[in-house]
């Protein structure tokens, strides 16, 4: 069963949440008592984030500097292979076309394809935080759509290079992602929707936000997409507050507004033991609309987040 068939047989709002791999040299300890803290509210499915490599520059002995290319979180389909294999949960690994070019991408989807993993979330990812705008790994795709692209070559029976795949396996189906205050690079939002009306033209079976706390904005976007012919799934994505100083990291980072009520509460807080308190209540009650509008289902965002999650979820589900 995948995702789109997960949410088409669901009874009411199905729980599901995301999680980072963890930083290399730690261990998984931390990341499966989050599973495990997290089990009660029986998720469908988690989500495996992926991040690209990251150039660093060290001092070599002769004084000179050395560009090297490190990657701080390595093992999304190890950490997914591990769920799979420990909890028996249902995985949706990312898969990004940040960093990688075409063939590290083949040898993902066969390794995914060995492991019995047969659902993924397709999306461009950041650009490296040296490059201005994105740029594309040598022959790497550019755009999400033609990952997509070559993912359905590959379930067709092709690798990228034309040459035909002698077994196939199991097709893989996937999720995209979608923006209620648009893709920060998109120009409006009509032309935000258009790319997302391709995708799933292409084949993604639902689409999952960028977090977001206004559900205005949410169901707003959601009525825009279903006019301009999408008619996937639409998954809110929510992280709750939990720090003072995400009152201005977050609208930089994610290209959110904090609605204004929020954000006057919030503001009250002198630690973050009181945000994460506002982050609570607001959480609570922005899922409590969310279900009253029959969403599919609620995916959290957990970095830095399972305490608030684990108390806005006692409260809804």
């Amino acid at each position: 069963m995948n995702v789109t068939e997960i949410l088409q047989t669901r009874k009411g709002t199905a729980f599901s949440y995301e999680v980072l791999p963890p930083l290399k040299g730690t261990g998984t300890e931390v990341l499966f008592q989050t599973i495990e803290r997290l089990a009660e509210f029986q998720p469908r499915y988690v989500n495996i984030t992926t991040h690209r490599s990251e150039f660093v520059y060290r001092e070599l002995e002769n004084g000179l500097m050395q560009r090297q290319s490190v990657r701080r979180r390595p093992g999304t389909i190890a950490i997914a292979a591990a769920i799979k294999h420990k909890y028996g949960m249902h995985v949706v690994p990312h898969i990004v076309c940040s960093g990688n070019n075409r063939e590290d991408l083949e040898y993902m989807l066969l390794d995914l394809q060995f492991l019995g993993v047969s659902d993924l979330l397709v999306l461009r990812g950041d650009k490296a935080k040296e490059d201005s705008s994105f740029r594309a790994t040598g022959n790497g795709p550019r755009h999400a759509t033609e990952l997509i692209e070559q993912i359905n070559r590959f379930n067709h029976g092709e690798f990228y290079d034309g040459t035909p795949i002698k077994v196939p396996g199991t097709p893989f189906e996937f999720g995209v992602a979608c923006y209620p205050e648009k893709h920060e690079e998109a120009a409006n939002l009509e032309s935000d929707l258009a790319v997302l009306k391709r995708k799933v033209e292409m084949g993604a079976g639902y689409a999952v936000t960028q977090l977001f706390y206004d559900n205005r904005r949410y169901l707003d976007f959601v009525r825009h997409a279903r006019e301009a012919g999408i008619d996937v799934p639409i998954i809110p994505g929510i992280k709750p507050l939990t720090k003072l100083s995400q009152l201005t990291v977050v609208p930089k980072t994610f290209h959110c507004d904090l609605p204004e009520e929020l954000y006057a509460e919030a503001s009250k807080c002198r630690t973050d033991e009181e945000v994460k308190r506002v982050g609570v209540e607001w959480g609570v009650e922005q899922c409590r609309q969310l279900i009253r509008e029959g969403v599919p289902s609620i995916h959290f965002y957990s970095m830095g987040a399972v305490d608030s999650i684990c108390q806005i979820a006692k409260q809804i589900y």
